[in-house]
């Protein structure tokens, strides 16, 4: 058994929140499995995808945005051991600053992530959307995208 596949899904999840604070974005996707899942039910910003699949397509992500936001903090709420033994929830917020706009942003995120092996197979993140949205200055583009969403 390897390191990796010893960890417990609170153990990965704990190590998730310490990576995406202080990390890089290759250690980031390094915690998913190969084929794994990421579903963002309520979207992140205007124009992303809800749902992105495997670890090289989320490392190409996390590389891609990381320029553009300087995360200060990760604070976990609390973290959620389940009936099931391979998912962990975990409440944490995230304060960051906009690099293209030096504002500065907090989001609340609900991550379910199911782990396998010591690796992340899926997460369902949801988070508002809001803060994010005004700190990179896309909240009317968010509002149009949610008046679109809604329109019969």
């Amino acid at each position: 058994m390897t390191e990796v596949s010893a960890r417990s899904p609170r153990e990965v999840a704990e190590r998730f929140l310490r990576v995406a604070s202080d990390g890089t974005p290759d250690e980031l996707a390094d915690l998913y499995a190969e084929n794994s899942v990421i579903e963002m039910p309520f979207g992140a910003q205007p124009g992303v995808p809800l749902q992105f699949e495997g670890r090289e397509g989320h490392r190409a992500r996390f590389r891609s945005f990381a320029p553009s936001i300087r995360v200060e903090r990760i604070g976990l709420v609390a973290l959620h051991e389940t009936a099931d033994p391979e998912v962990v929830i975990a409440e944490y917020d995230y304060q960051a600053t906009a690099v293209p706009t030096g504002r500065s942003f907090t989001n609340r995120y609900i991550m379910v992530m199911r782990v396998r092996d010591g690796l992340i197979v899926h997460s369902r993140d949801y988070a508002n959307p809001l803060g994010g949205a005004a700190a990179f200055g896309n909240l009317d583009r968010l509002l149009q995208a949610a008046r679109q969403s809604t329109a019969g």
